[in-house]
């Protein structure tokens, strides 16, 4: 196989892209440094397209080294014809490799080896060739011995070799599996006895399998892992009898015919059909997971990118019943200025106390933005902040900031190191009001996988899961740029090329050395070589520093260029500040010419243009800022028909779920979203916009809200 032929095809790109691409990940370079300052080499590539192009890369590769190992064994075995040789290159999946080897693996004992040591494979090969002259049973009479003592035993063993023998044909498999994923049903039905679950409407359940979606499949499979549903899959056996029937029965041999009837009906009802069904569950479970891996990488994106609410003194307030409500006050750099625990809720129901010790807070640290989260009694909470808030002059606000994740972040080994002398409600508190300043910063201290903002997340394949997460992370963080003598090495370690322990020892080299002033300083910190080095230099930035350019998305390799076109412009480089130079790209009327004239490339020319226009511009500025609250609403509030203002949480196959300020979210059904016809709410909405909704229904006893964004 030509694997990079079928990359281009499948990714609808040039072969010099995909050519050029997988020659850059082989050099070890990584895919936010290729997407970034390789475009010029991969035809501008983004990191989207790369990230499906090393997925696929490394199961095409992995797939030809099966194929190798195959060809091997079946080569020693003295049984590898030209043909089989020909169908093993060109099988396009692993599936079809693993049906083609399927007869000459070492199997567990089955009966049909019993059968062969009996010394019936004759009899089997006389049988499935049709070529009997006489009665069945006398042809098998001739098979008797001490190990076969009956007529029917020698049949039955000949069955069970000829049975077997159809189940290995890869021909009859794929045909089977291909057919019962076009016609076949997936079905569940409730296991033991009646009762109320959220698995109801899979009690008595049936869908095609080529058309159910990821999001059915992985709930029918959590309901099977919990015991309460049996899942099949149904195929219409008696067509495919007789599909089987007529390419193993050839001739008219009455004997021998009824024997091979009952062969493949045991063929595709003990050996193919638990296997295809096993192949087809698994085929369904794969591409559900790969559906929510995405659903889920964008929404962290979406959470990651959220704009930071900068230059705000903030208390964190992580909301509880019996244990108390801790807070934290951090002030405008995130340094946490306070802790206390007030006891607002119930059982101690001290509200007076609470509100008089959170309004001393708020005048002596000059608190302007109260971030509540959204856990058990953020609701209660809520309440008291705004009454609280109403009974002040001072111009506080409050917002409801999603705490998935900081219960396991303020448990971890890095909150220990971070906050050593805080307990786990203080760490927590800290991070609620953390996530508000600066979200990236603060969320990639956490296990991607522990936000939430997916669905099935944990019935997953969870290497892979981290892995696509993991990348979403990357991106993110690489996106956005990283202060090099402020980030912790949390989100160090995420930047291009820079590992655990070197983001552990930029940090070090930091506290021994003080501030960086130059990117070069970067060669001086243990363990980053000059690869590393290309790797992450770009994506770090320095304010202040030796070298303007440092404070900007230029990397070191262009700075010669870049100083070449500012003298080319009558621009000094030691002016280059924050405000950047404001319509620079204007003055370059010929960016072909002008980049062949500097050495560079036009794609690399208009980068440059970019960054001195607006040095080190956060791509956040474009995202939705988070609504501010002063008041509150209760779910009893709510009446058809209202109009509100609401924040995206979370979006899912179905809809998506959004928070309207009645702490309980609102679903905004797939087809309630747009007067046209969409194929996910993606296309529609995303993580942290803000949205006008219309309310349908509520159903407070089982706290549930449906939303439209239709008509509004």
């Amino acid at each position: 196989m030509d694997i990079l032929k079928k990359l281009q095809e499948e990714l609808h790109v040039r072969y010099e892209q995909v050519e050029a691409a997988v020659r850059l990940m082989d050099e070890g370079n990584t895919i936010p440094f290729i997407a970034r300052y390789r475009k010029e080499v991969t035809g501008s590539l983004n990191d989207e397209v790369l990230r499906n192009l090393e997925e696929r890369l490394t199961y095409l590769r992995n797939l030809e080294a099966r194929k190798e190992t195959v060809r091997k064994s079946i080569e020693s075995q003295g049984k590898l014809t030209e043909e089989l040789k020909m169908s093993i290159e060109a099988a396009e999946t692993l599936i079809e490799v693993e049906d083609l080897y399927r007869p000459y693996k070492q199997k567990r004992r089955t009966r049909a080896m019993i059968a062969r040591e009996k010394g019936l494979g004759p009899l089997a090969d006389m049988i499935r060739l049709q070529m009997t002259k006489n009665q069945i049973e006398k042809e098998a009479s001739a098979f008797l011995s001490d190990k076969v003592e009956t007529i029917e035993e020698a049949l039955q063993g000949a069955r069970d070799i000829i049975a077997e023998s159809i189940a290995d044909d890869a021909d009859f498999r794929a045909y089977i599996r291909k057919f019962t994923w076009n016609h076949g049903m997936i079905t569940s039905v409730l296991k033991g006895k009646e009762k109320e679950s959220v698995y109801e409407m899979y009690y008595d359940f049936e869908e095609a399998v080529k058309g159910i979606p990821g999001y059915r499949i992985l709930a029918i499979n959590r309901g099977e892992k919990e015991k309460i549903l049996s899942v099949k899959v149904k195929a219409d056996e008696e067509r495919i009898l007789k599909y089987l029937k007529r390419k193993v029965i050839i001739r008219d041999c009455p004997g021998a015919a009824e024997q091979l009837k009952e062969a493949v009906d045991d063929a595709y009802k003990r050996l193919i059909a638990p296997a295809v069904e096993r192949d087809i569950r698994a085929e369904l479970t794969e591409r559900a997971e790969d559906e929510a891996m995405k659903v889920f990488g964008k929404n962290l994106e979406q959470l990651l990118l959220q704009p930071p609410i900068a230059g705000q003194v903030v208390l964190g307030w992580d909301p509880a019943f019996r244990t108390g409500c801790k807070l934290a006050v951090v002030d405008e750099t995130g340094k946490v200025m306070d802790t206390v625990v007030v006891y607002p809720t119930a059982p101690q129901n001290k509200v007076e106390a609470a509100k008089k010790t959170v309004k001393a807070m708020i005048r002596k640290y000059g608190v302007t933005l109260i971030s509540i989260g959204n856990g058990t009694a953020s609701r209660e909470s809520e309440q008291i902040v705004s009454e609280m808030l109403k009974e002040m002059k001072e111009p506080v606000s409050y917002v409801i900031t999603n705490e998935a994740g900081a219960s396991v972040y303020s448990a971890s080994k890095l909150a220990m190191e971070e906050f050593p002398n805080f307990d786990v409600g203080q760490r927590s508190a800290a991070s609620i009001a953390r996530r508000i300043q600066d979200p990236l910063a603060e969320l990639v201290k956490i296990e991607p996988k522990a936000i939430g903002v997916g669905q099935y997340q944990h019935d997953m394949n969870q290497k892979k899961l981290s892995q696509v997460l993991q990348g979403v992370v990357e991106d993110a963080v690489n996106k956005v740029g990283v202060d090099l003598n402020t980030a912790s090495a949390s989100l160090l370690e995420y930047v291009s090329g820079i590992t655990k322990t070197i983001a552990k020892n930029i940090v070090l080299y930091r506290e021994e050395n003080g501030r960086f002033t130059n990117r070069k300083q970067l060669l001086n910190v243990a363990k980053l070589g000059p690869k590393a080095y290309e790797q992450c230099a770009g994506f770090l930035r320095i304010s202040d520093g030796d070298q303007p350019l440092d404070a900007t998305a230029v990397h070191p390799e262009s700075y010669k260029a870049a100083e070449q076109l500012l003298r080319l412009l009558n621009y000094e480089l030691s002016d280059l500040s924050e405000q950047g130079f404001g319509g620079i790209s204007a003055q370059v009327h010929d960016k072909t010419k002008t980049a062949k004239s500097l050495g560079i490339g036009e794609i690399t020319l208009i980068d440059i243009l970019n960054e001195l226009e607006k040095p080190g511009r956060d791509p956040r500025e474009d995202m939705p800022k988070p609504m501010l609250r002063k008041d509150v609403m209760e779910i009893s509030d709510l009446k058809e028909g209202m109009i509100l203002k609401g924040t995206v949480r979370n979006v899912i196959d179905f809809g998506a779920f959004v928070d309207i300020g009645v702490h309980q979210d609102g679903l905004v059904h797939i087809s309630q979203m747009s007067e046209r016809f969409i194929r996910h709410p993606m296309e529609v909405v995303s993580v942290g916009e803000i949205v006008d909704v219309k309310v349908l229904s509520v159903d407070e006893k089982k706290h549930r809200i449906a939303l439209s964004m239709k008509g509004i």
